[in-house]
């Protein structure tokens, strides 16, 4: 069930709760999670709330914009799981050329109206508020209702040390002024993070997009705790320092919960899966480098080649990825 959700969308949930007032407590718990655009966001989210329903017993709403929400993206959730679609805002008085992300920012946080109507709005005892980690400015409003707020990392941890370490570096900085990222960056368990290897809107101090990103990262120190979509054995010295930040207070803490994949429809693409695991097995321990394009990204064949030959192995690569035969360009199975 897909709706885009309004006052009158608002009223007929008002309705329908009314109606079924005398058996509200026999419906299940339900948990609202907020996916900002982009398949590398809902995909994850999707799944998260399938496994909420199937395995936990809550009932699972995934909502999310019209404006930059395609009804391709939502034709993979669950059957299980009803979405929502905020409508859309005003976004026109924006100057022209403001980077994608600050106009991913000013969108939430103009919908944060029709999501509060929304979150109030739902027939069942509501038990959690999911943003994920571009959502955070909707984390006032789980405090608001009284629920928990997590916050849903479509990525890995690695990707929340960045940000904790942006925030900690301006803490007792001046409003407004804004400093670079050490170069290198280090990270749990010894390894440096080199400054042109950072996200791009972490990689200067001075660009519009860095203080929006800053202002999110300071209120994931209001989150009740963050659901990452990783897995201990991928990160384990990350994991353990995260453990011992939640235990001094100075983060909330951090569950590993992936990782996240949409499940195959297929035969062909259970057996596909089914040989990369059994390829995995059969490689020695701390052979295999991971390398994940994301939502779109891609390699040439040669900076494949490149990458294999960096990693010291001349064996053929596990079979994740395909050659496209116009761009030349190695990308990732659909």
């Amino acid at each position: 069930m897909r709706a885009v959700w309004s006052e009158e969308s608002s009223r007929s949930m008002e309705s329908l709760a009314n109606a079924g007032a005398a058996s509200t407590e026999r419906l299940p718990p339900h948990v609202v999670l907020l996916a900002s655009p982009g398949a590398g966001h809902l995909i994850p989210l999707a799944e998260l709330a399938r496994r909420l329903v199937d395995h936990q017993g809550f009932a699972a709403t995934l909502v999310t914009f019209t404006d930059l929400s395609s009804p391709e993206a939502l034709s993979g959730v669950p059957a299980c799981v009803a979405t929502a679609a905020l409508p859309p805002v005003p976004l026109d008085d924006l100057p022209a050329g403001t980077s994608m992300s600050t106009v991913l920012l000013e969108l939430i946080r103009r919908s944060l109206p029709s999501l509060r109507a929304l979150l109030r709005s739902v027939g069942a005892p509501l038990a959690a508020l999911v943003p994920d980690f571009f959502c955070s400015a909707a984390l006032p409003l789980a405090a608001e209702l009284g629920v928990p707020g997590y916050v849903f990392m479509p990525s890995n941890l690695t990707a929340l040390v960045v940000m904790r370490a942006a925030v900690e570096l301006h803490d007792g900085v001046p409003p407004g002024e804004y400093r670079d990222l050490p170069d290198p960056l280090e990270l749990p368990g010894g390894v440096s993070l080199c400054h042109a290897d950072l996200p791009p809107s972490f990689q200067s101090s001075g660009e519009p997009v860095y203080a929006h990103l800053l202002e999110e990262g300071r209120r994931y120190r209001r989150a009740d705790g963050f659901l990452v979509n990783t897995f201990y054995e991928v990160e384990p010295a990350t994991v353990e320092e995260f453990k011992l930040a939640a235990k001094r207070g100075a983060f909330p803490p951090v569950f590993p919960v992936g990782p996240f994949v949409r499940p195959g429809t297929s035969s062909d693409e259970a057996a596909g899966a089914s040989a990369c695991l059994d390829w995995l097995d059969l490689q020695p321990t701390g052979s295999v480098v991971y390398v994940s394009f994301g939502s779109g990204g891609s390699l040439t064949v040669e900076q494949t080649r490149r990458a294999r030959r960096w990693a010291g192995s001349e064996r053929p690569p596990v079979p994740l990825g395909r050659e496209d035969a116009k761009s030349g360009r190695w990308q990732r199975r659909p």
